[in-house]
């Protein structure tokens, strides 16, 4: 007897928004990011210096971890969590247009602020459709994909906005960082509405009654939840510096195109980050998050000393492969970790917020921190500092490795 292919529609169409998703994160990546380490490079043309850059960017990220876990909240509630991604990409767009028209200290911290908040919101959303679509089961594997294409768009943003920096100067990036920006709201708004479980994108369980969710306070009683949000908090004090201060470091010795040298440390880091994802995804099915996220911390003081002993060249391929590292790996390990340990609360968006704005308050003191280390102390003793920042990280992993271990295999919250 021949055997008869059976179509299954239910699986081909689960295949497609899986391919949206993908596509999605590929594009919001240059729109979530801005001109990003751009931003640098461009104020210092317009005779601004380190310590005022890393103020500047430091109002954003402020801004961001202020709104992030009412973001996180309003995801939770909403059924309409599409527009979590559409406006604040419209918000993203228009708030980085602005620094084009004036260079003026406030005006450019007050887009950044716009910025910020306006992507507070998308990076919960974005994983909120994704666990209501593929729900727990799916989520570790199609994050894993996500995150992999959202690499490959920075790569490919970066590489493009150091191209058109080089040919048509610093204007084109904001223009690509806007097309970028008009494809990720035309795809979110093909993925369909109904294809999305709100109960299972914000953690209630299948045979749990009604929607109900835990109380607030389920967040603060999790200490692998505040374990992980301290540890982080400690790695982004040193690493969000850390990019945006190499590139001012290389501009300041007028290394070539300052433009292309920026590309060039995005484009090599997420060219690393998209294997480190896959390798996250696959370690995590295979012995959960504990080792992932630990490799992750072991990336940033290598980094540091490295960047403090190499010169510009040369250091460029290692720093940026270790950032590559460690990003990677938390950018499958960390939403996946959170989305494990609050599942049967109904609060996941709310966690994933919660441990964004803390590790947020790490990364958006970090590139004042930097900034002024550079300017009082140099950029090589700046880099060694912000790279032991994650000593203390490794710390916290290491001294609650039984709970921590515990909570990347199994539910912390039942």
């Amino acid at each position: 007897m021949s055997s008869v292919a059976v179509h299954n529609p239910t699986r081909a169409k689960k295949t497609n928004v899986g391919a949206l998703l993908e596509a999605l994160n590929f594009f919001m990546a240059d729109m979530q990011a801005g001109i990003g380490p751009f931003l640098g490079i461009f104020l210092l043309a317009h005779q601004w210096k380190s310590g005022a850059i890393g103020t500047v960017m430091s109002l954003g990220g402020i801004a961001g971890v202020l709104v992030t876990i009412p973001a996180g909240a309003l995801i939770d509630q909403t059924k309409k969590k599409k527009l979590y991604v559409i406006i604040p990409g419209v918000c993203t767009v228009l708030a980085s247009a602005v620094i084009l028209l004036s260079q003026d200290f406030w005006i450019v911290g007050l887009s950044q602020v716009a910025t910020a908040i306006a992507g507070a919101a998308i990076v919960p959303a974005v994983m909120a459709i994704t666990l209501g679509i593929v729900k727990q089961k799916g989520f570790n594997r199609q994050n894993g994909r996500n995150q992999a294409w959202n690499h490959a768009g920075n790569m490919v943003g970066a590489g493009l906005s150091g191209l058109l920096g080089m040919l048509y100067g610093m204007h084109a990036i904001f223009y690509l960082s806007a097309a970028f920006g008009v494809m990720s709201i035309i795809i979110v708004c093909t993925i369909p509405s109904k294809s999305i479980d709100d109960r299972a994108a914000r953690g209630i369980k299948n045979g749990d009654e009604g929607d109900k969710a835990s109380q607030f306070k389920a967040l603060f009683e999790c200490k692998p939840l505040l374990l992980l949000a301290a540890a982080l908090a400690c790695f982004h004090l040193g690493n969000g510096a850390m990019l945006p201060l190499y590139g001012l470091g290389a501009a300041s010795q007028n290394n070539g195109n300052a433009s292309m040298f920026v590309a060039m440390t995005i484009v090599i880091a997420q060219l690393v980050m998209i294997g480190a994802s896959i390798v996250a995804m696959k370690m995590a099915d295979k012995q959960g998050y504990w080792l992932v996220i630990f490799l992750s911390f072991l990336a940033l003081p290598v980094r540091g000393l490295i960047a403090s002993y190499l010169n510009y060249h040369i250091g460029l391929y290692p720093v940026q492969m270790l950032d590559g590292i460690g990003a990677g790996l938390q950018s499958v390990a960390v939403p996946g970790l959170v989305a494990r340990i609050l599942n049967g609360t109904g609060r996941i968006n709310v966690g994933q917020g919660a441990v964004m704005t803390v590790q947020g308050v790490g990364a958006a003191l970090s590139p004042a921190i930097g900034g002024w280390l550079a300017q009082e102390t140099g950029f090589k003793p700046a880099f060694m500092i912000l790279g032991m920042f994650a000593v203390v990280s490794i710390v916290i992993w290491l001294a609650y490795r039984t709970q921590l271990r515990k909570a990347c295999d199994n539910d912390c919250i039942s």
